[in-house]
C-alpha cells in the first residue's frame, strides 16, 4: 500500500529539491558509514588491548587467588624462541661469545707522583708502588677487577697464577671500603 499524500508530494517537488534531497541522503549515509567505520576501528583497538592484556596476564602467571588454575603458556615463549633446540645443546650458548676479544691486565701497584717528580725520572730510577712484596696482584678484564694472583716465571717469561676469583659481592665490598 502506498500513501496517496506521499505520491502527491513526489509529483509537486521540483528537480532542484529532489537533488537536494538526494545530496542530504547521501551525506547522511556517508556520515553513518564513517561512524560505523570509527566504531569498527574502536572495536579493533579494544580487541588489540584485550589480547595484549591477556598475553601480559599469561606471561606474569595467575593471580594469587587463582593458584589452583593451571598457568597459561607464556606469551614471551612464543616471541623469544630459545637459541638451542634441546637442553643437551645448552652448552653451545657460550660459544656465541667465545671469540670476543677482551683486554687482560695485571697491576703490581699504584702510586701518585707530581709532574716535577716524573720529569726527574731517568734510567735506573726506582718508583715506589703501594703494593707490598709478596702481596697478590690485581687482575683486570676490560678494567674490571676479576681475580688476584701471584707472579710466576715460566721459561724466561712472566706469567700470573690465579689465587683468588673476585665475586660480585666482593667487588662491592672493595668499592665501599675505598670510600
Amino acid at each position: 500500500m502506498t500513501d496517496p499524500n506521499q505520491d502527491a508530494d513526489k509529483e509537486s517537488k521540483t528537480p532542484e529539491t529532489t537533488d537536494a534531497d538526494w545530496a542530504a541522503a547521501l551525506s547522511e549515509q556517508t556520515a553513518q558509514t564513517k561512524q560505523a567505520n570509527q566504531a569498527d576501528g574502536l572495536q579493533q583497538d579494544m580487541d588489540d588491548w584485550a589480547s595484549a592484556l591477556a598475553e601480559q596476564t599469561a606471561a606474569i602467571g595467575p593471580a594469587p587467588e587463582d593458584t589452583a588454575a593451571p598457568a597459561a603458556p607464556s606469551a614471551a615463549a612464543h616471541v623469544f624462541q630459545p637459541l638451542v633446540d634441546s637442553a643437551a645443546e645448552g652448552d653451545s650458548d657460550i660459544d656465541l661469545i667465545m671469540d670476543i676479544p677482551v683486554q687482560l691486565s695485571v697491576e703490581l701497584g699504584r702510586t701518585k707522583l707530581t709532574i716535577k717528580n716524573i720529569l726527574q725520572l731517568g734510567q735506573g730510577s726506582v718508583v715506589e708502588l703501594d703494593g707490598l712484596a709478596g702481596e697478590p696482584m690485581d687482575i683486570f678484564v676490560n678494567g674490571y677487577l676479576i681475580a688476584q694472583g701471584e707472579v710466576v716465571v715460566v721459561e724466561d717469561k712472566y706469567g700470573i697464577r690465579l689465587t683468588d676469583i673476585i665475586t660480585p659481592s666482593d667487588r662491592l665490598n672493595r668499592l665501599n671500603s675505598r670510600r
